[in-house]
């Protein structure tokens, strides 16, 4: 599994690991779970570009998560067979 780092709001250096990534009509997602807490959540981010044309991970919000999290455990289930 890939992994991905982010420095959090205190500057702490936080390990995850990619789950997957997928789209959902012209936006694309990645999953990530923490790869230092066994027990934590994945979480589910659009990835957008920045000004810069550089990629950024952007959190989403209610509407758009039920939306997302549903092609996201279809994504898990072709993975997993």
């Amino acid at each position: 599994m890939q992994r991905i780092a982010f420095h959090d709001e205190y500057g702490n250096l936080k390990n995850y690991l990619i789950k997957a990534k997928f789209s959902l009509g012209h936006s694309n997602y990645i999953a990530i779970l923490s790869a230092e807490e066994i027990e934590s959540p994945t979480y589910i981010l659009r990835i957008d570009t920045d000004e810069m044309g550089q990629e950024i991970l952007v959190g989403i919000d209610d509407e758009e998560i039920k939306e997302v999290s549903q092609v996201y455990e279809e994504v898990k289930e072709d993975t997993l067979q």
